[in-house]
């Protein structure tokens, strides 16, 4: 079978991998164009775009609403294509172009967490198990009839990046089978079901900003679930941001005011709504993540002040 496949971050380039090693031709790789990252805000090519290009295989970078990208599509004729994170919205002249079809691999059991984070949402909503699912593309937001899943268990200490980084990896093969069998005209979509729908909406640096008045739980939850975009952050009495990786739950400690410092020789810990959290790793404005203890050694007062107050945001 003809392939067309359009994605653009880390976590789809397994599923291009699995595709290119498949008995089917991939024909062309339609990504995301350049754009500026890092510090100096270079233009750099996505994670696919330049795995793609070692593999020898056609790139286009234009979008799929402009007509000459559109011509090229149709000239390749592909039979499906198959997606992964592109992050471009299809519309209905594009759709047509594949006669299977355009398949998504989507990092969810849909209906739960239609969206542009469906892992982020998981780990910061407690879900124990979540999974992958393919599912034919439509007018709505992952609203199509599912064609294959898989499940994958949340583990405790999870990040997003932890959890993605092992469906990008299950979903692969997931993406494979559905294709073979679409190719074989084994497969019957199944409408998603009515009930059990949430949204996974992208999350924006202000959504990672932690509220020290909720529970513990809801703390952790969130801060793993931002790790390692956009990345949680507080705010400091003076107003600077400061950066915050995974904390591990203190049930011991008390005694803290929500948002309340507590620096001790080894050990850094925060208040929340119920018991108190300690600090793994932080970023101060400007600096690399370093151990919280050797952050407050040198932030003098740091001790008894409470975090999350201020309302200047720095970059960290």
């Amino acid at each position: 079978m003809r392939i067309l496949f359009a994605g653009t971050p880390e976590v789809a380039v397994p599923s291009l991998e699995a595709l290119v090693a498949s008995p089917h031709e991939i024909v062309a790789v339609l990504t995301r164009a350049d754009a500026p990252a890092g510090r100096g805000k270079r233009l750099t090519p996505s994670p696919v775009r330049v795995r793609a290009e070692e593999l020898g295989l056609e790139v286009i970078t234009g979008r799929p609403r402009d007509a000459e990208t559109l011509i090229r599509l149709r000239e390749l004729a592909p039979d499906a294509a198959a997606v992964v994170a592109y992050g471009e919205i299809l519309r209905p002249d594009a759709l047509a172009i594949p006669p299977l079809g355009w398949i998504n691999l989507h990092f969810s059991i849909l209906p739960a967490w239609r969206g542009a984070a469906p892992v982020q949402h998981a780990i910061m909503a407690g879900d124990e198990v979540t999974g992958a699912t393919t599912f034919v593309i439509g007018d709505g937001v992952d609203t199509g009839p599912v064609l294959g899943t898989l499940t994958e268990t949340v583990r405790a200490r999870d990040t997003a990046g932890d959890l993605l980084g092992r469906l990008a990896q299950a979903g692969a093969p997931l993406l494979v089978a559905t294709m073979d069998a679409l190719a074989e005209g084994r497969l019957v979509p199944e409408p998603q079901p009515a009930d059990g729908i949430s949204h996974a909406p992208k999350i924006e640096v202000a959504d990672a900003r932690v509220d020290w008045t909720v529970p513990a739980l809801a703390v952790d939850r969130r801060i793993r679930g931002c790790t390692p975009a956009p990345g949680a952050w507080t705010t400091l009495p003076d107003g600077a941001r400061l950066g915050l990786g995974p904390v591990t739950l203190a049930a011991d400690v008390t005694d803290l005011a929500p948002g309340e410092l507590r620096v001790g020789r080894r050990d850094v810990h925060v208040g929340t709504a119920t018991h108190a959290v300690r600090l793994g790793d932080v970023q101060p404005v400007g600096k690399k993540l370093m151990p919280a203890a050797d952050w407050a050694r040198g932030a003098r007062g740091a001790d008894g002040e409470p975090l999350g107050h201020g309302t200047r945001l720095g970059a960290a």
